[in-house]
């Protein structure tokens, strides 16, 4: 038996198992583990300090030590997809462009101001733009995944959920500090620390955090012919690495004999890598087999070996007023970013794809956000203490204005070919106001209802304000110049928990939220029209049980859930690649989520996960324009397809999957200590992803989509006494598994995950 055969018949006998039970955390604890029991994990799924298993919400959370460890070869937050049940996760513009999905619902557009519904909040500040979506996740207390709409409490644009970071805080009364330090193959280096305590005892106190990140470009670029816009190759190593630097400083004042605390932080981010790496006709027609497409090397003959990068600042302010029956919040944020991605988007080279002689399919955009401004300022109200009516009131006010332009090929070329106006300006402003309340009472001993509310208006506004000229300057641009589009909704959810015993409690939620009006501004580049989508709206129920077993040795959770996004915002292509908005009348889902975490004996820690997911749109007459190269379809469909006199070939999408919903996800680790005489420990820790039929694209094809995919890791190493350092090998993607990740429909492209990486890692805290 091979070994890729013995790696693939132990991790589904492995994944079956945890289906058996029912499984479902994100993966073993990363601290020694003993004979004791698992204890509490705490949240703030609600916008107050609570247990876990006392939420009425499907909550999945990851600590940072876990996190630290899915991130050891320099991976980001995307290495969480899959490892929580119900969470997916893509990228088809690098590393500041990252797309979530939760329960199957997300967006695939890849257009810099495109919205999304799952919502990325990092102490406490929302962060709405794509790129700012893509903060760097670092000296990380936990990460809370929020499964179904969040509208209540979190606001619009959480019809599928919320992805709530958290970092360490200062601490006024010690001093503490962690660090977390790996080198690994392809000159890998993730280094993330911080240090903080009093700087003036019991009254001030600082945190310093910061996180680097590199990596040697380790792919070929293998073309050997002209290049129209100056690209230099062959050329060994040529893309595929990155460096990332990341400073946060933060500021608690906090007298221990006052009433007051104000946490102020400041950070900055600068990033410079590559843009994702589209294989040109990795797909043959008729096949889903992308085995022989090597994910080292590409032959692009533009774009310069797809550069990207960022540089982004923000700064926060958390003021917190107790006056005994209740608290003041006030929260006020300020983000700011700007730079570039470019890429050769045919993900090869024209020359090598001649039709009757011919180069066919070039293909070369690069975007750029010349400045963005977010300001966010948010007032909370709520009552403390543990008693049977909780309330807390609030309001938030959301403004972003940025400027971007899109640039396409002919403006890159060399003269004479060059076309210095092929590329447009759009300004865009967004604005939000909301109110919103929750309150719970508990109607008799273990038997506590919520309701909450919410009411939001949206407003988008985007205005071009240069046309995508002719070399001679000549303006050809006949559709929209300006675009206001704005919506008011309520939103609300209610839930009853009823805790049975100590050990058991039983949840029941509905829950609605909308996602506001979007804009599609970056067809002016093609002179096409901005292609608009109205507001979606979301209801969803869910139910489930939440356990503490056998002495809190086992922690399991299950929950079964069903929504109904009516008018969804879907995201298809025209006729050059290029991102169209549209509503679908609906889409409907169901599915299960269970998460188990166990100390079967002492030593041993397991945990699993396991996410069943169906989903559906439902509109018979909505279509999506299928993969198409000048005029011709490339691909397989397997849909009804109509043809539109100068615009292509359509298909019908009415019962097909929402794309990128994974059938099922299930996930498995575990770790055993053995125990030395000087108090330290021996260990290792595994973990491992399996992932089922995954639609990439509207429509469904023989080609667009992964199905058993898998990617595990492994750790080796010595824990010292009292866990204050531990030193081990790791290996990330062991079994250096290619899997598919995305698609470039109409040059048949495929996108890859990660390789494989062996490493050594050190960490130690105080």
């Amino acid at each position: 038996m091979s070994k890729a055969i013995l790696a693939r018949t132990t991790l589904h006998l492995t994944c079956g198992l945890a289906a058996l039970c029912l499984a479902g955390h994100a993966q073993a604890q990363e601290e020694p583990t003993s004979d004791e029991g698992l204890g509490d994990i705490v949240v703030t799924a609600e916008r107050r300090t609570e247990n876990l298993q006392q939420v009425p919400v499907s909550v999945g959370v990851v600590s940072g030590d876990q996190l630290r460890t899915f991130q050891a070869s320099g991976d980001d937050i995307l290495s969480l997809s899959g490892r929580v049940p119900g969470l997916y996760a893509e990228t088809t513009t690098g590393r500041i462009f990252p797309r979530f999905y939760i329960r199957g619902l997300g967006n695939i557009d890849f257009y810099l101001g495109a919205s999304q519904p799952v919502s990325i909040i990092q102490d406490d500040v929302v962060l709405e733009h794509v790129v700012l979506k893509s903060n760097p996740v670092y000296d990380m207390d936990q990460v809370e995944v929020l499964r179904g709409p969040q509208g209540s409490l979190f606001g619009r644009n959480t019809t599928a959920g919320i992805i709530k970071i958290d970092t360490i805080k200062p601490t006024v009364d010690r001093w503490t500090g962690r660090v977390n330090a790996s080198y690994g193959e392809y000159n890998s280096v993730n280094l993330d620390a911080g240090v903080g305590g009093p700087i003036v005892q019991d009254k001030l106190a600082i945190r310093v955090s910061g996180l680097y990140q590199r990596r040697d470009d380790w792919v070929d670029n293998v073309y050997d012919g002209p290049s129209a816009d100056g690209t230099v190759s062959p050329e060994k190593n040529a893309m595929g690495g990155f460096e990332e630097r990341d400073a946060r400083v933060q500021l608690l004042l906090a007298p221990v004999d006052s009433n007051f605390s104000m946490l102020t932080s400041f950070h900055a981010r600068s990033y410079d890598g590559t843009s994702t790496i589209f294989h040109r006709s990795a797909f043959t027609k008729g096949s889903n087999d992308v085995s022989g497409e090597p994910r080292d090397e590409i032959a692009l003959d533009e774009a310069h070996n797809n550069p990207q990068g960022y540089d982004t600042y923000g700064a926060s302010n958390r003021i917190a007023l107790d006056f005994g029956a209740v608290t003041l919040t006030s929260i006020s944020a300020w983000e700011t970013t700007k730079g570039y991605s470019r890429g050769d988007t045919d993900g090869g080279a024209a020359a090598d794809y001649p039709v009757n002689g011919v180069p066919n399919g070039y293909g070369q955009s690069q975007g750029n956000v010349r400045d963005l401004d977010q300001l966010t300022q948010e007032l909370r109200l709520s009552s403390n203490g543990d008693t049977r009516f909780k309330w807390q009131v609030g309001a938030m006010w959301f403004e972003e204005r940025n400027i971007t332009d899109f640039y396409q090929r002919a403006f890159f070329l060399n003269p004479p070919a060059n076309n210095p106006n092929n590329w447009v300006r759009l300004r865009n402003e967004n604005t939000s106001w909301a109110f919103f309340g929750q309150a719970s009472y508990e109607l008799t001993p273990g038997l506590t209802v919520t309701a909450g509310g919410r009411y939001t208006n949206d407003t988008k506004k985007t205005r071009l304000l240069k046309t995508a000229d002719t070399a001679a300057g000549v303006v050809t641009y006949t559709g929209r110049r300006y675009v206001r589009l704005s919506d008011e909704k309520p939103s609300w959810d209610v839930s009853v928990l009823y805790q049975a015993s100590p050990e058991v409690s039983l949840y029941a939620r509905v829950a609605t939220g909308f996602r506001g009006p979007t804009i599609q501004g970056r067809s002016a580049v093609f002179n096409a029209d901005f292609t608009t989508a109205d507001s979606e709206t979301i209801v969803s129920g869910e139910a489930g049980i939440k356990t503490q077993l056998l002495d809190n040795r086992v922690r399991f959770n299950l929950s079964g859930f069903a929504y109904r996004v009516k008018d969804i915002q879907l995201n298809g292509n025209d006729a050059n690649g290029n991102g169209v908005l549209f509503n679908a009348d609906k889409a409907e889902a169901y599915g299960l989520e269970a998460e188990l975490e166990a100390r079967p004996i002492p030593n041993l820690t397991l945990t699993a996960g396991l996410s069943l997911l169906h989903t559906e749109i439902k509109d018979p007459d909505v279509y999506a324009q299928v993969c198409a190269l000048n005029g011709v379809v490339v691909c397989t469909v397997n849909d009804p397809t109509v043809t539109v006199t100068g615009r292509g070939v359509f298909a019908q999408i009415d019962g097909n999957p929402l794309p990128n919903a994974p059938k099922y996800t299930a996930n498995l680790a575990a770790r055993y200590d053995v125990p030395l005489g000087n108090g330290g420990a021996l260990f290792a820790a595994t973990d491992w992803m399996l992932q089922g039929y995954t639609n990439f694209v509207l429509y469904k094809t023989d080609e667009f989509y992964s199905d058993g995919d898998f990617e595990g890791g492994l750790r080796i190493g010595y824990t010292a006494p009292g866990g204050r350092y531990e030193i081990a090998a790791f290996a990330r993607n062991i079994t250096n598994e290619k899997n598919l990740k995305g698609v470039i429909e109409n040059y048949m492209a495929a996108v890859f995950n990660e390789p494989r990486v062996i490493g050594a890692s050190l960490s130690g805290k105080f």
